[in-house]
């Protein structure tokens, strides 16, 4: 074949072109919910439930402000009778007649997210490595029967099991625990965890270990030395999609928390503010809420998409 041929899988500029332009139209499609939500944080109430929508405004971080804390209107007389402010949100809160009286619960049920988020995400992985590994390496009897009826785990909606869990939570001392919530995100999780990383395992060589233990190491040693390194993007990708989830999850939150361990997507929902709901801390909330996923994944991008695509190509 002539060295000028074109190749199958070979774009024209024009293709590549109109591909960007789609690619980068779909990206900024996207972001406009995340921005609206962004930019909603920094308005005022007024400014937030404005028609129409106010696209320029003068940005404010009272949002944030009523998010983290709790407040009372009082009257003018008695705002006028406490002095000066003492801080720049004092300030900002006696604007609208109003005084703080306390912290609020959002950074309590922000730390939960991330203590259960987390914890559920590393035992999910942790597991689902050992357990993919096993899957791939071994022979083990009804091995397929087993690895369906783990990934019929995750066809099953929340709200089928909800009641049993929570009765089973209740006669166990789980509800409204720490630990309840991992165990329960890493068994959900473990199944999307198991397959993915079995995949991953399935690609690497056998030779590589066998040669690992020809050098003396143990099944073990060569495990931890040859395949884990091996299996970073795989479990970059998995730690990104179980943490997602985790993180997100909102029905079994909602039924089996309530105080101790509730984490921040049913706390958000019922922020309320004087005369309704506080939008701008509804959005604040929801910004900040964001921040350890998107800071997740952009930490572990390129693990990300070498895992996304590992194997597609075959060389």
């Amino acid at each position: 074949m002539s060295s000028a041929a074109v190749r199958v899988t070979d774009t024209s500029p024009r293709g590549k072109m109109i591909a960007g332009t789609l690619v980068i139209a779909y990206a900024l499609l996207t972001m406009i919910p995340l921005v609206w939500i962004v930019a909603t944080s920094f308005k005022s109430p007024p400014d937030s439930i404005s028609y129409p929508p106010k696209v320029l405004f003068e940005p404010t971080l009272e949002g944030y402000v009523n998010l983290f804390t709790t407040r009372s209107r009082q009257t003018p007389e008695y705002i006028d009778s406490l002095g000066p402010p003492a801080t720049w949100y004092d300030s900002l809160v006696r604007e609208r007649n109003m005084v703080i009286t306390g912290e609020s619960r959002f950074a309590g049920r922000y730390m939960n997210s991330v203590i259960i988020g987390f914890g559920s995400t590393f035992l999910a992985v942790f597991l689902g490595t050992l357990a993919a590994y096993a899957f791939s390496r071994f022979r083990i009897p009804l091995r397929d029967d087993l690895l369906f009826f783990i990934l019929s785990t995750r066809m099953m909606p929340p709200v089928a099991v909800a009641i049993p869990i929570y009765l089973m939570y209740r006669g166990l001392g789980l509800s409204d625990t720490h630990l309840g919530m991992i165990l329960l995100y890493t068994a959900v999780n473990l199944s999307l965890s198991v397959w993915l990383l079995k995949g991953f395992v399935d690609e690497i060589p056998r030779e590589y270990e066998e040669a690992a233990v020809v050098d003396g190491y143990t099944r073990f040693q060569a495990f931890i030395k040859v395949v884990l390194p091996q299996m970073r993007a795989g479990i970059a990708a998995t730690a990104i999609f179980c943490l997602i989830f985790s993180w997100n999850e909102y029905a079994f939150a909602l039924l089996l928390t309530s105080g101790t361990a509730q984490t921040a997507p049913p706390f958000i929902p019922i922020i309320i503010g004087e005369g309704g709901l506080d939008w701008p801390a509804v959005a604040a909330g929801t910004t900040l809420f964001l921040v350890p996923v998107v800071v997740f994944t952009v930490l572990l991008r390129r693990q990300l998409l070498r895992g996304i695509t590992f194997g597609a190509v075959r060389r």
